[in-house]
C-alpha cells in the first residue's frame, strides 16, 4: 500500500517509464543537452585560444540552455493531466 503522498509511475508493456510530458518539453531536454555538447566545446576552445569573448558568450548561453532545461523538468514533473511521453 502506498502512502498519501507517494507516486508511483506507471510502466508501458515494454517496461519504460510513462510520466507525463509533452514532446515540447522533451524537445527542450534532448537539443539543450545536445547544445550543451558545443557550447562546452567553444568554451575550452575560447580558453585556448584565449579569446574573452567567444568564452563569455559561451558560458552565458551554457547557462541560459540549462535555465531553460531546468524549467523543462520542472514541467514534465508537475503531474498534469496531458500527453505521455
Amino acid at each position: 500500500m502506498a502512502d498519501k503522498g507517494e507516486w508511483h509511475e506507471e510502466r508501458s508493456s515494454r517496461g519504460h517509464a510513462m510520466v507525463p510530458a509533452t514532446p515540447r518539453d522533451v524537445v527542450h531536454i534532448r537539443v539543450g543537452s545536445f547544445i550543451l555538447v558545443f557550447l562546452f566545446a567553444f568554451t575550452v576552445l575560447g580558453l585556448i585560444a584565449q579569446a574573452p569573448v567567444i568564452t563569455g558568450i559561451a558560458i552565458a548561453l551554457a547557462v541560459v540552455t540549462v535555465v531553460d532545461m531546468i524549467f523543462a523538468v520542472r514541467r514534465q514533473k508537475q503531474g498534469r493531466d496531458g500527453e505521455a511521453g
